[in-house]
C-alpha cells in the first residue's frame, strides 16, 4: 500500500517531464486489506490484498486523454511507467476534439488526513465471530484493514485520505430459503454491539423456525429496519440527486422538484462527508464541504454538482463524483425508539429486508421489489410468524411521504460491501422507517 511522499514523489517526478501548458492530474486507490470468508461457522477462505493504482489525466487547453495504471509498489520502476504512459497520452490527445466540459481546479488546496488505526488482529475478530455463531450455520465475509485515496496535480495540489475500518457481511441460514441478514461495521471492534446483533439475529431465527403464513395481496402496515430502507433508498442514488438529472429532468425525484409531490416533513437527507469514510476531495481534485444537505423538512434544497455538470450548467461544483452519486448519504433519524418499533407498529409486517429492488415507474419514484430472509407478521407488538415472500410495488412519496408514521432515534452506520476491483469508501447512515400502509401485490 502506497502512502502520500511516495504519490508525492510519482506525481512530481512526472511534471518534470510535462511540456509547455500541459497539467496533469493524477488520482489513486490504495488499499491493505485482509479477508475471511465463512461457511457453516468456520473460516472456508481466508487472504490479504495489497494494491494500489493510479488514474492520469493529461490536459492542454481543452484536450485531454486518461489512462490507469496499477502500481508495483517500486517507485523507480512505477516513475518509469507513469512517464511512458503520459508520453502515450501526449501522443492519443492529438487526435481527440476539444472537451467543452472540462474544467481544472485551479485554487491549489492542499489537505491530509489519516484516520485512526483501531482495528482488532485479525485472529481477534475471526475467533468473536466464531465464538458467536457456535451452534449455527454462518454465512458471511470478513473484511478489514487500510483504504487510501490520493490526489496530486502538476500545479502542487496534494490531496490524502485514510481510514482503517471492518466490514462483516454475514447470515444465519436455517433452511431453503429461511435465514437471518445483519452486518457490523465501523473503526474499532465493540463486543456489546456484536453481542446484541447476535442475540436480535437469534431471537429472530428461532422466530423463522415457526411455521410461514402467506398474505394475500394488499396494504399493510409496516416496519421498515435500516437494511430494508437501504434498498429502497439506494436506488435514488441513481441519479436522483445530481444536478445533471435534475436539470434534464431525469431525476426520479422530479415530482418533489417541481412541486408535484411531497416527502414528509421530517424527512431530511444529506451528503454528509464529514461524518462518512468517503474522502473530502473527488477525483479532479474539487474539495467536498462537511456536508450537503439535499432534502430538508422533505423540501428539495441543494443538488449534487460534479466539476463537468458546473461547467454545462453554469453552477458552483460542491465536490461531486463524476456520476453524482453521493458517497456518505445520510437520512435523519426520529423519534421512535428502538425497543417501541414492535408496539408502535402493532399489526402488519416486519420487513427485515429487501432485494429485486428497482424502479417500476421512474417519474413516478415508484418502486418495487421482494421480501428477503427475515420478514415477519407481528400481532400485538408481538412476532406471530414469519411470513413468505411478497412483492411490493409503492411509491417514494408514500414511504417517505404521506404514510410515513416514524423513523427510528437511531440510525445505523452501514457500509458498501463491494469488493469489485477494489473496496470501497462509500457508507449511508440511515433510520429504520415505521409506514402506516405499505402496499403488496403479489
Amino acid at each position: 500500500m502506497i502512502d502520500a511522499t511516495y504519490l508525492d514523489d510519482l506525481v512530481a517526478n512526472a511534471t518534470r517531464h510535462l511540456i509547455g501548458d500541459e497539467v496533469l492530474l493524477a488520482a489513486t486507490h490504495s488499499e491493505s486489506t485482509v479477508f475471511a470468508r465463512f461457511n457453516d461457522a468456520r473460516v472456508r477462505q481466508a487472504g490479504t490484498i495489497d494494491q494500489s493504482s493510479i488514474d492520469l489525466d493529461l490536459i492542454e487547453g481543452l484536450r485531454h486523454t486518461q489512462a490507469g495504471l496499477r502500481l508495483s509498489g517500486d517507485a523507480a520502476s512505477d516513475r518509469v511507467r507513469v512517464v511512458a504512459a503520459i508520453e502515450r497520452l501526449r501522443e492519443q490527445r492529438a487526435l481527440v476534439p476539444d472537451d467543452p466540459h472540462l474544467i481544472i481546479n485551479t485554487d491549489v488546496t492542499s489537505t491530509q488526513f489519516v484516520g485512526d488505526d483501531d482495528l482488532p488482529p485479525s485472529d481477534d475478530a475471526l475467533a468473536a465471530i466464531t465464538r458467536g455463531a457456535v451452534g449455527k450455520d454462518l454465512v458471511g465475509i470478513y473484511t478489514a484493514g487500510s483504504v487510501a485515496s490520493g490526489f496530486a496535480n502538476s500545479l502542487g495540489q496534494r490531496n490524502w485520505f485514510q481510514t482503517s475500518t471492518f466490514n462483516f457481511d454475514w447470515t444465519f441460514y436455517l433452511q431453503a430459503d429461511k435465514a437471518v441478514k445483519n452486518s457490523y461495521a465501523g473503526h474499532s471492534w465493540d463486543e456489546q454491539v456484536f453481542g446484541r446483533k447476535l442475540s436480535d439475529a437469534n431471537a429472530k431465527l428461532d422466530a423463522l423456525a415457526r411455521p410461514a403464513i402467506t398474505l394475500a395481496p394488499g396494504e399493510y402496515r409496516a416496519y421498515l429496519t435500516p437494511a430494508a430502507l437501504l434498498e429502497v433508498v439506494e436506488l435514488l442514488s441513481w441519479g436522483s440527486f445530481g444536478a445533471r438529472a435534475q436539470r434534464t429532468s431525469q431525476s426520479a425525484l422530479l415530482r418533489l422538484l417541481t412541486g408535484e409531490g411531497e416527502l414528509h416533513p421530517s424527512v431530511r437527507i444529506s451528503e454528509d462527508t464529514a461524518n462518512g469514510v468517503a474522502p473530502d476531495f473527488q477525483e479532479q481534485g474539487f474539495l467536498r464541504p462537511s456536508e450537503v444537505v439535499l432534502i430538508e423538512h422533505g423540501k428539495p434544497v441543494d443538488a449534487l454538482v460534479s466539476p463537468r455538470s458546473a461547467v454545462e450548467f453554469d453552477i458552483e461544483p460542491n465536490g461531486a463524483a463524476g456520476d453524482e452519486s453521493p458517497r456518505s448519504l445520510a437520512i435523519g433519524p426520529g423519534d421512535l425508539e428502538a425497543d417501541d418499533v414492535l408496539g408502535r407498529l402493532g399489526t402488519g409486517l416486519h420487513v427485515g429486508n429487501l432485494w429485486y429492488t428497482n424502479f417500476s415507474d421512474r417519474p413516478a419514484c415508484r418502486v418495487t421489489g421482494m421480501t428477503r430472509f427475515a420478514t415477519f407478521w407481528v400481532e400485538g407488538g408481538g412476532i406471530v410468524a414469519p411470513v413468505n415472500v411478497l412483492r411490493f410495488d409503492d411509491s417514494i412519496y408514500n414511504l417517505l411521504g404521506s404514510r410515513l408514521a416514524g423513523l427510528t432515534s437511531e440510525a445505523e452506520f452501514v457500509f458498501d460491501n463491494s469488493t469489485y476491483e477494489q473496496r470501497t469508501s462509500a457508507s449511508v447512515k440511515l433510520p429504520g422507517a415505521l409506514v402506516d400502509a405499505m402496499r403488496f401485490t403479489l
